[in-house]
């Protein structure tokens, strides 16, 4: 994967120190051994004109190419005329020399790039406003300084300024601040982790694409006998941790260098927590993420530690871990194992605080596993609040908790401020009209996914009450028969179709066709079924004696030809129950 992280202290101020840079070079010696790759005619170019050995091998000499950018860029297009029979130019190359550029400039946009701002410390300090603005003004000059370096080099080329002028993203796709925060970690097996730096503030530069090497997830999370940190040595300069706060759990989540890309869209999916939190001590949860060369074979293991209150999870592996769904599930599991270990009911489902335009109001979950269409009815949703609805606020996307008040009423609690959202699922053209906002992976395959925020961290954790929990069927056609929606008369009725966690499999995961997964929830549920178990019985009939209409939900969305309309069809359904 093609990825350059230029630290804080490398940063350059002028065109010249960006060609002479360590970073310009990396990317310019990779560039070139693209087109010897792709057998490009801009080799026999660059040989013929003295900028490469005709002999060349890797790694390549590229400073006769980085001295004429450079000579380029420090002469005026009345310079370069002047000079062309000295510079050994004809027209015909420097439009050549011209095509190069540009090429080079496009493969630049595609490398991953991030920007690190690397800070000691320090308890006395706070992070105030003019650090913040020097920040953002740090990864805005950068962005500036490489659009300047191109737009001067293209235009003494071609002798002609540009006439249109296209601001596209150009420096860091990301920009991190990171820290070295004490944790005071209790437990001599996680003082090791204390050197790894925590993220604290981050840029996201739209529009922000990622190609992973995989795009779904296979195998499950399974408990592993020992601690798998008894075995890791953790290098800082390889490694960084994202301090999260999935709910109300702390988790740090430790991620190699290789899958910056997936550690950084942590931050559009979860709450960060700030240096005061990390500093309290041992987080809820631990999660180390990384190749299979640093952390052994591959593995998606996790591990209780109750003396030290911790769960932790590793995921290690190749290209095949290399999937945004991977660092998610595992961070959503250990979050669901000690919720079941404190008595509370996690669910893989989305909520809605659905107000019509009628002024009626209602608290809906629908609970499903990927591809049921449970993100895709509230984005159905979303598409119809003109006509149905004055007000629609997402709780939570993908996993939710459920907890009994101090007076036995059963509330909702989120987990994500974000979604992780198959783009094929979503209604036409939505994703993109929030293309300032997201992160895309993969948008040329099947399971393109998008990483969007969707709510506040203050509204996920403040608990809501329950008026409608519906399963997401999206096997089921719909006719006379089998009503869009249903609901169940009893406990027991409802349960059956819950537990058998029924659904029609696009291939998201590693499964096709008809399946079944407990509860619809292999991320907890299933690994701790006993207790889950006895604690949804005692929460469905809690819910169904206080008034809760607990059914299911017809979506289609396993149905070809039904992937927008099914979801709008059953949003329609539940608009006019919560009429009635």
């Amino acid at each position: 994967m093609n990825r350059i992280i230029v630290r804080s202290e490398d940063l350059c101020r002028t065109p010249v120190d960006l060609l002479l840079s360590s970073q310009f070079e990396k990317v310019l010696s990779k560039y070139i051994s693209r087109l010897f790759e792709r057998n490009s005619s801009h080799v026999g170019f660059l040989k013929s004109n003295g900028l490469l050995d005709n002999d060349a091998k890797e790694p390549y000499d590229v400073n006769p190419l980085i001295e004429l950018l450079i000579n380029l860029l420090e002469k005026t297009p009345e310079q370069l005329a002047a000079h062309h029979e000295e510079l050994g130019f004809l027209p015909e190359v420097s439009r050549q020399l011209n095509y190069f550029v540009e090429e080079l400039y496009d493969y630049w946009r595609k490398t991953e790039r991030f920007l690190v701002f690397e800070e000691e410390y320090r308890v006395t300090r706070v992070m105030t406003r003019e650090y913040h603005d020097y920040f953002r003004k740090s990864s805005q000059d950068f962005k500036e300084l490489v659009r300047e370096t191109y737009r001067r080099i293209s235009d003494n080329l071609t002798g002609t300024p540009f006439k249109v002028y296209r601001q596209l993203p150009s420096g860091a796709g990301a920009a991190l601040v990171v820290e070295k925060i004490p944790w005071k970690a209790s437990g001599n097996i996680y003082s090791r982790l204390e050197s790894i730096p925590f993220i604290q503030q981050v840029i996201i530069e739209p529009p922000l694409i990622y190609y992973t090497k995989s795009n779904k997830r296979s195998g499950a999370f399974e408990p592993a006998a020992e601690n798998p940190l008894d075995s890791l040595t953790l290098d800082k300069e390889e490694w960084f941790c994202i301090p999260v706060k999935i709910g109300l759990l702390k988790t740090f989540v430790y991620f190699h260098v290789d899958f910056l890309h997936l550690g950084v869209s942590l931050a559009n999916l979860f709450e960060l927590a700030n240096a005061d939190e990390i500093m309290e001590g041992n987080p809820d949860c631990l999660l180390v993420f990384g190749p299979g060369g640093f952390l052994g074979e591959r593995k998606t293991v996790y591990y209780e530690d109750p003396e030290n209150g911790i769960v932790l999870g590793l995921v290690s592996g190749g290209e095949d871990i290399d999937y945004f769904g991977y660092i998610k599930k595992m961070s959503l599991t250990l979050h669901n194992i000690r919720m079941i270990d404190s008595g509370r009911f996690p669910l893989h489902g989305a909520m809605a605080v659905i107000t019509l335009n009628t002024g009626k109001k209602a608290r809906v979950i629908i609970v499903g596993d990927s591809g049921t269409g449970k993100s895709e009815s509230l984005e159905a949703f979303r598409s119809l609040a003109e006509k149905h609805i004055s007000d629609l606020e997402v709780i939570f996307d993908d996993m939710g908790v459920l907890a009994e008040g101090d007076d036995g009423e059963v509330l909702s609690f989120g987990t994500e401020i974000g979604a992780f959202v198959r783009l094929d699922d979503l209604e036409p053209g939505y994703a993109y009209s929030e293309v300032d906002r997201s992160i895309f992976m993969n948008p040329q395959m099947t399971n393109a996914r998008v990483v969007i925020p969707i709510t506040l961290y203050d509204r996920i954790i403040s608990g809501h009450p329950v008026d409608f929990l519906l399963y997401a069927n999206n096997y089921d056609d719909v006719d006379p028969e089998h009503p869009a929606i249903e609901f169940f008369d009893d406990p027991e009725s409802a349960i059956s179709v819950f537990d058998s966690g029924k659904r029609f499999s696009k291939g998201t995961t590693d499964e096709k066709g008809l399946v079944e997964t407990y509860f619809a929830n292999p991320f907890g549920a299933s690994q701790k079924k006993e207790e889950h178990v006895r604690i949804s019985r005692s929460f469905f009939e809690n819910m169904m004696q206080s008034g809760t209409r607990i059914g299911q939900l017809r979506t289609r969305l396993g149905i070809a030809g039904y992937e927008v309309s099914g979801p709008k069809t059953a949003a329609e359904a539940l608009f006019k129950t919560i009429n009635t």
